[in-house]
């Protein structure tokens, strides 16, 4: 099994994530609330963000929250993509505050 290193442009924070688990729960390593874990469909949207680097690949998502546009400019759902290579990427969904806020950069691990 492949481990890839993920970086949070918002922090430049990085965090491990195996190809077999979804960019969103290789997140969960950095222990925050207001990480969404309980949709993990796609639902919700709420995990959206914008990859500007690396390799991945994605399940179906649902339009309602990312337009074939978005997809082309690899703007996703965390919790539908799986990483091939290093990533790179920007949280733009609604839990950008949760991820990138200042209470969330104090005292979390990252790998």
């Amino acid at each position: 099994m492949h481990r890839f290193d993920v970086l949070i442009e918002d922090t430049g924070e990085h965090y491990s994530c195996a190809e077999t688990r979804s960019l969103l729960e290789g997140m969960e390593v950095l222990g925050r609330k207001g990480i969404p874990v309980g949709c993990r469909n796609g639902g919700c949207g709420v995990c959206k963000v914008e990859i500007s680097e690396g390799r991945y690949s994605a399940r179906v998502m649902s339009r309602e929250h990312v337009s074939e546009e978005d997809e082309r400019c690899g703007r996703v759902l965390a919790c539908r993509v799986k990483p091939a290579s290093d990533i790179r990427l920007a949280v733009i969904g609604k839990m950008k505050k949760s991820v990138c806020g200042p209470a969330a950069t104090t005292g979390n691990p990252s790998t």
